[in-house]
């Protein structure tokens, strides 16, 4: 199990049943564990998602992952808890989304 800080500071679990789903939803994202990671550790911008769950998303210009926004869909259950839901590639921010962090 990896677990990282949101930039909240709140511990974030991500159990490797999740990452099997993240990978077998988006096989894309098999090599990008530690991507993932960061982007929780030290994302671009953070939104808001529609059932409490904050999103995550950091930009990346270099491979492997080429002019892509990493984004992670995580909720805050505490201080001292949290877990991913999810993880996927973008071209974009949603636009429609409420951004409640920029870098």
């Amino acid at each position: 199990m990896l677990i990282v800080h949101s930039h909240n500071g709140v511990p974030i679990r991500l159990t490797e049943e999740r990452w099997q789903h993240i990978v077998l939803r988006h096989p894309e994202m098999q090599e990008l564990q530690e991507k993932v990671a960061e982007t929780l550790v030290g994302p671009h911008i953070i939104q808001q998602g529609d059932a409490g769950e904050l999103i995550a998303l950091r930009f990346y210009s270099e491979a492997p992952v080429i002019n892509k926004f990493v984004v992670v869909i995580y909720k805050e259950t505490s201080q001292e808890d949290g877990f991913i839901l999810t993880a996927y590639l973008s071209n974009f921010p949603n636009n429609r989304r409420t951004t409640i962090w920029k870098q």
